[in-house]
């Protein structure tokens, strides 16, 4: 069994919505949702006069591939409402769901790179994260999530909300 750490992120529409369609799409279509963090609001990151972000990481129990998974979870997206553009620029959006780790694996293709190459840049990400794995080892870095916390330069707000989905 795989054990898959994803990050739940929106700016657009209903997030709360949005996140209680995502766990019954993984559970229908990828695999068990066995942890899920609080629910965080946060500042956009790398963009100006957006509206904040809702964020949150669940942990995930599933027997198919990584390669499998990331065309599950792209389709996920695209059935919320997502529509990916050719801009590398950051853009407000619905929903986006990244790989944060695949058990421990190392993975870096031309669309995809496990664990994710900036998690440990973005306080959003570390903040739930470390509330439901503060002692998972990062494969590449080797220090824990909560150690990347606390030497995250990431100065951007997070807040910690008290709704639960």
């Amino acid at each position: 069994m795989n054990e898959v750490y994803l990050c739940l992120g929106g700016n657009l529409g209903n997030c709360l919505v949005t996140f209680g369609q995502i766990y019954s799409l993984i559970e229908q279509t990828v695999g068990k949702v066995t942890e899920q963090s609080s629910l965080y609001q946060s500042q956009a990151w790398g963009m100006e006069n957006a509206p904040d972000f809702l964020n949150q990481v669940i942990k995930i129990e599933t027997e198919i591939s990584v390669e499998a998974l990331l065309i599950a979870l792209l389709d996920i997206e695209k059935k919320l409402g997502r529509e990916r553009t050719e801009t590398t620029a950051y853009q407000s959006r619905l929903i986006d769901i990244d790989i944060l780790f695949f058990n421990k694996k190392i993975v870096k293709t031309e669309i995809l790179e496990i664990p994710h190459p900036r998690l440990h840049l973005r306080k959003f990400v570390l903040e739930p994260l470390n509330e439901i794995a503060p002692n998972f080892i990062h494969p590449i870095l080797n220090k824990s999530i909560s150690e990347l916390l606390e030497l995250c330069s990431d100065t951007g707000q997070v807040k910690k909300l008290t709704h639960v989905i």
